[in-house]
């Protein structure tokens, strides 16, 4: 009979099997007994059968990375910074404290000023606004001017900005001594700044130059061309405002031309100066003849009551009447017939200088309304005038302040490491998507 020792389960895990079991194997082998006697069999309570809730799914946790280690592609990114941004940097700062020179600014501003003057007759009724203020229109011109290639030609020949601005030995800061215009205009860019406040109106302009004196002369010239430009643009307005009004003062003095010319040909004509004052005297003549023509009568009648039939004073007064009523006769005919004078009728003389004096006096009525409306329109663009005034003098500098070292280096900077930090994440972003 063997010993109770030895009475040990049939089946008995290797350690690689237990190794392989599951927590619920091996719980369930250690509720097993391991006594001498037999094994009976472990009787499961029955449960009711209910749904097991769904037991989450677990992720397994990543491994912590390892230590970052210094591959080929940080080298090349740290090349290529130094490519990109440190060796510019380096070159631009060695540029800009040891070979760059010093420039000098000069200092402008003024604005664009509109005076309205009224008229004595406004200004003695009491509704005047006598007011300045800046002309937001000329302003914008003006601004547009100092910019424009315009005003570069014309201080280039007034003050040769070529030579001004020719440096050696500061190529960037300088300017070709046989540069073109369209490179003088860049370039002027460069060196001119002009800040324009719309809503003062208010225009300040700074130049800048290797001497002082040459950025004085330069806001000088600027200050100067642009008076001249807003006074070119006032003597415009002026023009176009008493245009119309001078038109009509030609039309005006070409039709009284014309009429003064037809009654000079007439008087030619006819002989006659002023047929108005010959009418008068012809029927002055008339009357006279009629006067005289009724005293002959009279007397003939005298003579023919108191004389005899054969008196020769009988005779010499019917005469005198038959002479004086001829007369009378041919005198009239001359207003009636159509050959009264050698020129024609009388009454058609007349009519036809009535005519001309007619259009005469239209014609001078016509010149005086239309000189007065020009004088009209001349007073009212000369109150309505235009300058330039300046609020600050061009300045004479004293001290370099220009180029902005700091600032240029600092927006380089900037520039280059936007340009450094773009470019490496399209790179990882390419090599992330293969």
């Amino acid at each position: 009979m063997k010993d109770a020792g030895s009475n040990k389960p049939k089946s008995k895990a290797s350690p690689s099997t237990a190794k392989a079991l599951s927590k619920d194997d091996i719980d369930d082998l250690a509720d097993d007994s391991w006594d001498e006697g037999p094994i009976e069999p472990k009787k499961k309570k029955k449960t009711p059968k209910t749904e097991k809730p769904a037991q989450p799914v677990v992720q397994p946790t990543p491994k912590p990375a390892g230590k970052a280690k210094f591959r080929r592609r940080h080298g090349m990114l740290l090349k290529s910074f130094y490519i990109v941004v440190l060796l510019p940097m380096i070159l631009a700062g060695a540029y800009l404290y040891f070979v760059a020179k010093d420039q000098y600014a000069s200092h402008l501003g003024f604005l664009v000023r509109a005076e309205e003057t009224a008229s004595p007759v406004e200004i003695l009724g009491g509704i005047t606004n006598l007011s300045g203020a800046s002309s937001g229109t000329d302003t914008d011109v003006l601004f547009e001017f100092i910019q424009s290639q315009r005003i570069v030609r014309l201080i280039d020949d007034r003050l040769d900005l070529k030579s001004m601005y020719y440096m050696p030995s500061d190529p960037i800061f300088g300017v070709d001594q046989d540069a073109k215009i369209e490179t003088l205009q860049s370039f002027w860019s460069r060196i001119v700044k002009v800040f324009y406040d719309s809503g003062s109106g208010l225009i300040e302009v700074r130049v800048t130059a290797f001497r002082p004196e040459d950025a004085k002369a330069v806001a000088d010239a600027i200050y100067d061309e642009s008076s001249k430009m807003i006074n070119d643009l006032t003597a415009i307005a002026r023009a176009d405002a008493t245009r119309y009004a001078r038109e009509e003062l030609s039309l005006a003095v070409e039709r009284l031309r014309e009429t003064r010319t037809a009654i000079q040909k007439f008087r030619l004509k006819t002989q006659i100066i002023d047929p108005q004052a010959d009418i008068v005297g012809r029927m002055g003549l008339l009357n006279s003849l009629q006067s005289q023509l009724a005293s002959a009568q009279i007397d003939l009648d005298l003579l023919m009551q108191g004389s005899r039939a054969d008196d020769p004073r009988l005779s010499q007064a019917q005469r005198r009447v038959d002479v004086i009523t001829e007369r009378l006769h041919e005198e009239r005919q001359r207003f009636s017939s159509e050959e009264g004078t050698v020129n024609g009728a009388y009454a058609d003389l007349i009519g036809e200088y009535e005519s001309l004096s007619v259009d005469k006096q239209f014609a001078e009525t016509a010149y005086l309304s239309a000189l007065a409306a020009l004088d009209g329109a001349t007073a009212e663009a000369a109150r309505k005038s235009r300058y330039l005034a300046a609020y600050i003098e061009p300045t004479l500098a004293e001290t370099a302040q220009y180029p902005n070292r700091l600032t240029i280096l600092a927006t380089m900077l900037a520039f280059l490491l936007g340009i450094w930090t773009v470019a490496v994440m399209v790179y990882y972003s390419v090599r992330d998507r293969k």
